[in-house]
């Protein structure tokens, strides 16, 4: 997408375009961001005032000045050197597809360290030829000090709970071999390794968001046989399946065997993930399907996650795969849970390079669907929401 807003102007050498600089100054003038404008060769022609505030440097020190990478290199304001060229900042990550427009990207500067947003449209001339640029350029450095804040403080306390935590489902574990206590005992020490596994799944759900927004969530891909490995899901998830009186079934692709390249205790985690909430939020004597297809014509698998159970309301599902959201009809059956799940959830399959979506009918049940690609260059290098 190209911008356009201008002007003829007639001059010795005939007729030119350019920038309306009345109709640009208002607009650009009270804006929170800052805003460079430049033509194809790189002179400035607008820098606003929330763009002196954010690069410390005047109007005056700018406008006229064609920028070059090696005369940015030498430039009084680092920032805007950066901010300019983003290939001379240290950290760059690319929000937008390369060659389109506008371009995103968010950059991390040193010295003083600074973390930018920024954002940059083409501008157009009448005739729909390029005449140069537009940066939109957010400060973000505030905003992102206190997002590490409020991460570094629950990755504190729950590192610091998850110790006493783990030992008292150890304790609890234990306390459950004793062949002396009576029926009520039994029951109420049920309930609370329940509670205790829940609390210690809260726990690690947390540390887990915290290492991912903060790109700490190291992944280890190596080739797997994806078949196999869903049957030891399924194997594993069998226990809590009776628990609910649910019934598991998987029904095999046509091939045999199916390589994707994953990590596979982040996919894992991912997946059962979805096989608990299948079998948590059923209805006794119901039962949770998971199917494996290659998808036609594309180097990519799809896995199917379906339930009988309690479904989704409508007005739900577009908030689902968000953090602490938990479905309006969920509290009735009593099932504890932090609405972290599907967050991580999404965030481990967008990162394998696949996507998740979800079909529910409310009192139906509801089907997952996720991709995965089978040919390793698919995988998002870093690809988080």
């Amino acid at each position: 997408m190209a911008l356009f807003f201008g002007k003829k102007k007639e001059t010795k050498e005939g007729i030119s375009w350019s920038p309306d600089q009345g109709l640009l100054q208002a607009l650009i003038g009270g804006l929170e961001e800052g805003v460079i404008i430049y033509d194809k060769n790189f002179k400035v022609s607008n820098f606003n005032k929330a763009a002196e505030n954010i690069f410390k440097t005047k109007a005056s020190e700018v406008v006229g000045r064609t920028f070059s990478l090696a005369k940015a290199r030498s430039f009084k304001s680092k920032a805007l050197s950066q901010a300019m060229f983003p290939s001379l900042a240290p950290t760059v990550v690319r929000k937008s597809e390369p060659g389109s427009y506008p371009q995103i990207i968010e950059a991390s500067l040193e010295n003083p360290v600074k973390e930018f947003r920024i954002i940059t449209h083409q501008v157009v001339d009448e005739k729909g030829k390029l005449w140069g640029f537009i940066k939109v350029v957010k400060d973000r450095t505030r905003e992102l000090e206190l997002l590490r804040a409020k991460s570094d403080f629950i990755t504190i306390a729950a590192h610091q709970l998850r110790t006493p935590t783990t030992a008292l489902n150890w304790a609890l574990d234990n306390l459950s071999k004793d062949k002396n206590l009576n029926k009520d005992s039994k029951g109420e020490l049920k309930i609370a390794r329940q509670t205790a596994k829940n609390l210690l799944k809260i726990i690690n759900d947390l540390i887990n968001i915290t290492q991912i927004e903060e790109g700490k969530f190291g992944y280890n891909f190596k080739k797997l046989e994806l078949n196999k490995f869903l049957a030891k899901l399924l194997s594993g998830a069998d226990v809590v399946a009776k628990e609910y009186k649910v019934k598991l079934y998987y029904q095999r692709p046509k091939t045999k065997e199916v390589f994707v390249s994953v990590d596979k205790a982040r996919l894992g985690l991912a997946i059962a993930n979805l096989i608990d909430n299948a079998i948590k939020y059923n209805v006794p004597n119901g039962r949770v399907v998971i199917k494996l297809r290659r998808i036609p014509n594309r180097p990519m698998v799809e896995i199917s996650i379906q339930d009988t159970g309690i479904g989704i309301p409508k007005s739900d599902i577009g908030k689902l795969f968000t953090k602490f959201f938990r479905a309006k009809n969920i509290e009735q059956y009593g099932v504890e849970g932090s609405g972290l799940g599907l967050y991580l959830t999404k965030n481990i399959i967008n990162r394998h390079g696949g996507d998740i979506r979800v079909e529910s009918i409310e009192n139906r049940g509801s089907t997952f669907y996720f991709t995965l690609p089978t040919d390793p260059k698919l995988i998002a290098l870093k690809k988080l929401e």
